[in-house]
């Protein structure tokens, strides 16, 4: 029997609401006391359309001049929740309160403006949010003039847009991933106006440029390549909440990459949902990850990282391009995601346990001192203990040495969430647990043969439990500990591995680097 198509527009059904008015710019509707105007809202039907129309990029500033003293004497706070998507997402934002006069803050009392910038990819990650909007409401109490807004990716999910209409009337906006460069005249609106304010885009819309950046520090940066993913991973929210993959034009890419070497940034990840698709959407060129890697591998920026990949379309020129180093480096992060090919197959995946099995050798044989991390769901539904006996094996085949793994989160929307999640929650914790032990295991065994070994460690901080102590991390992304000066945070050290832990290692150092001011 042919299953039924999901009924999504309950979500948005306030046959309970009185609406007020509507034309071309909206409906207002008052709901539970409060006025809501709805510029437009999320649709799951949308966000699942993959149309042909074209993508267009814009260059204009997105901070008119009428707007640029708005935040004069007012401050913002961001709390940002998820990937580092979502990271640099709220660098743009921050980028755009300093650009309209606003100054950030980190005292929730003096704050004019407090945002969440939320992740919709694990249920505990929305339950964080949810959690903190309900403390939100004393505040809003004691300080009714404060804005109090949601974005990012959980904003794309109608059932989520719904609940805080139902039950947060003290938000005064949300908007999602699509239209940040809106922020200015969002915030305009919520300034003068009484109304909770609904503006999410379901069609992801163009490509933004010359959005301003506010980075936090000057040694790493995040660098967008391109923006959302076709994949469609049945159990992956992304695809909806981040829209179609559009891929960013080479040369507006390369132009910030060497804006950033003259700022003197040491190392740049380069981002996307699925970076290996970059290019596939250009009809007016052939110009695919490997041709953008073989580019910035000739800009004079120390350290260049991207994330993350996809091994179905991890080609063989990206190999040959990241084999010849520089400053590309050798650690190559592969979301493995299962170990068994009727589960990836059940993930829609598209490859099996053989050809990432393949493409790992097929790694290293090109760049022999690669090393590879990855990320693991356990408990998907149907998971056998054969299955995920062989997970086990693939990530010590493999050669895996580090990951980020997860308990499968049943995300409303995704084909997953209609298939029958019948492993015990118990089974799945004890699941994670032996996967983490094997994974600490790998990690103790290649840090062991790191012992002896002299590696360049970009320092970036001072570790918290001891000022005498350093931390930074290797060109292989390791996390090194060694005993040195505050001076030397955001230089190279040469250090020599002294001793290996589960999760970082231990060193001292071999040269001290040679300071700016002593440079000359």
């Amino acid at each position: 029997m042919a299953k039924e198509s999901k009924d999504f527009s309950k979500y948005f059904d306030f046959s309970g609401a009185k609406v007020i008015s509507e034309d071309q710019n909206g409906k207002t509707i008052r709901l539970n006391g409060r006025d809501i105007h709805i510029v437009s809202e999320p649709d799951y039907r949308q966000e699942k359309q993959r149309g042909k129309e074209e993508i267009q990029v814009h260059y204009e500033n997105a901070v008119p001049d009428e707007l640029k003293s708005l935040g004069v004497g007012k401050k913002y706070i961001i709390y940002t929740y998820g990937c580092q998507m979502n990271e640099h997402d709220t660098e743009v934002m921050r980028g755009l309160f300093e650009e309209m006069g606003y100054v950030s803050t980190e005292d929730r009392m003096e704050a004019d403006v407090i945002l969440f910038n939320t992740c919709a990819v694990r249920e505990n990650a929305e339950d964080k949010v949810f959690g903190e909007l309900g403390h939100m409401k004393v505040l809003k109490l004691q300080r009714p003039e404060l804005i109090l807004g949601v974005c990012g990716c959980m904003s794309q999910e109608a059932s989520v847009v719904n609940r805080i209409m139902q039950k947060h009337a003290h938000v005064d906006m949300i908007f999602g991933t699509h239209n940040i460069h809106r922020l200015p005249h969002l915030l305009q609106e919520a300034h003068f106006g009484k109304e909770m304010v609904i503006d999410v885009w379901s069609k992801e819309g163009d490509i933004i440029e010359n959005l301003p950046k506010k980075r936090m520090e000057g040694l790493r940066a995040w660098v967008n390549i391109m923006y959302g993913c076709d994949k469609f991973c049945t159990y992956c929210i992304v695809p909806y909440t981040r829209g179609k993959e559009r891929s960013r034009l080479p040369e507006d890419v390369i132009a910030e990459v060497r804006d950033l070497a003259r700022q003197g940034y040491k190392e740049i990840t380069l981002l996307g949902q699925n970076v290996n698709a970059y290019g596939k959407d250009f009809t007016d060129r052939e110009y695919r990850f490997g041709d953008l890697m073989d580019d910035i591998r000739k800009i004079d920026i120390p350290r260049v990282r991207f994330t993350t990949s996809h091994p179905r379309d991890f080609d063989e020129h990206l190999i040959e391009v990241l084999a010849k180093g520089g400053n590309l480096v050798e650690h190559i992060h592969l979301p493995m995601q299962s170990g068994s090919t009727e589960i990836l197959k059940r993930m829609s995946r598209k490859y099996t346990r053989e050809r990432f099995l393949e493409l790992a050798n097929r790694i290293r044989a090109e760049i022999p001192n690669a090393v590879l991390t990855t990320d693991i769901i356990v408990g998907f539904p149907g998971e056998t203990e054969e299955q995920f006996e062989e997970t086990l094996t693939l990530v010590r085949e493999a050669g895996i040495t580090s990951a980020y793994t997860y308990i499968y989160s049943p995300r409303e929307g995704t084909p997953a969430f209609d298939m029958a999640d019948n492993v015990p929650y118990e089974v799945k914790q004890k699941r994670l647990a032996r996967l983490n032990e094997e994974i600490r295991e790998l990690s103790f065994e290649h840090h062991k043969s790191l012992v002896g070994q002299t590696i360049e460690v970009l320092v970036e901080g001072e570790s918290k439990s001891n000022s005498n102590v350093l931390s930074g991390r290797s060109r292989a992304n390791k996390l090194i500990h060694f005993e040195g000066k505050k001076e030397w945070i955001g230089q190279f050290v040469d250090v020599q591995v002294t001793a290996a832990q589960s999760w970082y290692v231990k060193a001292e150092v071999v040269k001290e680097p040679v300071m700016p001011s002593q440079a000359g």
